[in-house]
């Protein structure tokens, strides 16, 4: 990792984890700064304007998820969030409010270090210029450079994630991709936890499905992952 590594600020009320953490980011070149809880979190990115932040979700006072919501106010700095083991809940909580990646606890430090990096890397790719201004399936409307979405005349409140998902189903119909093809094709993600593109899929269900449970246009394909099927006329 070269000097343009980037600041790192770690977000966790146990001092073991952010030791660790910190440890194996700066053997990676990170400069990495620390707090204790959320509200020393939200002071310190204030002050220092890191590039990235690795933010626990179970803390005392403000939690993590509130952390993020905070931020996302302000600014779009990439966010990895830590879960602990079965918190599925706070992990699609973290994803909605605009988490980029999460790693779950017990976790390998040095997995965690290759994430931020791969984090980091890709928030720093220039987004593609879209090859259609807009696509259309029915009554579902992408617009690519005002990146707005609509169902029906509705306007969607998708995430970044979502809108990148399902753009990229629209671009392609009709092919079943796997989970970590999705990964790769659509975030650039070389590697990481494949239950990501699941809770994207589930909720980009509940905002274009007019019946999640039975989805029309993003199918499941058993043994291989999903499918986008185009609206029938």
């Amino acid at each position: 990792m070269n000097d343009q590594a980037g600041r790192v600020l770690v977000v966790d009320d146990d001092e073991t984890v952010r030791d660790v953490v910190r440890r194996y980011l700066e053997v990676a070149g990170f400069t990495v700064d620390q707090a204790g809880d959320g509200a020393e979190g939200l002071a310190r990115f204030a002050a220092h304007e890191p590039d990235l932040v690795v933010l626990d979700v179970m803390m005392p006072g403000i939690n993590g998820l509130e952390v993020c919501r905070r931020l996302r106010q302000v600014s779009s700095v990439p966010i990895v969030m830590l879960t602990a083991l079965g918190e599925e809940e706070n992990r699609i909580a973290g994803l909605q409010l605009g988490a980029d990646d999460y790693v779950t606890k017990p976790f390998s430090p040095k997995e965690l270090a290759l994430r931020v990096a791969s984090v980091l890397r890709r928030a720093r790719m220039p987004r593609p210029e879209p090859a259609a201004a807009e696509l259309v399936d029915g009554d579902l409307r992408l617009q690519m450079k005002a990146r707005t979405a609509t169902l029906g005349g509705r306007e969607l409140p998708l995430t970044t994630r979502e809108f990148d998902l399902l753009a990229f189903f629209l671009a392609h119909p009709g092919v079943a991709y796997s989970r970590a093809d999705l990964l790769e094709k659509v975030w650039g993600w070389d590697f990481g936890d494949q239950s990501t593109v699941t809770v994207h899929v589930r909720r980009l269900r509940e905002k274009i499905e007019r019946d999640p449970a039975k989805p029309a246009r993003v199918a499941t394909v058993w043994g291989v992952g999903y499918r986008y099927d185009r609206e029938q006329p």
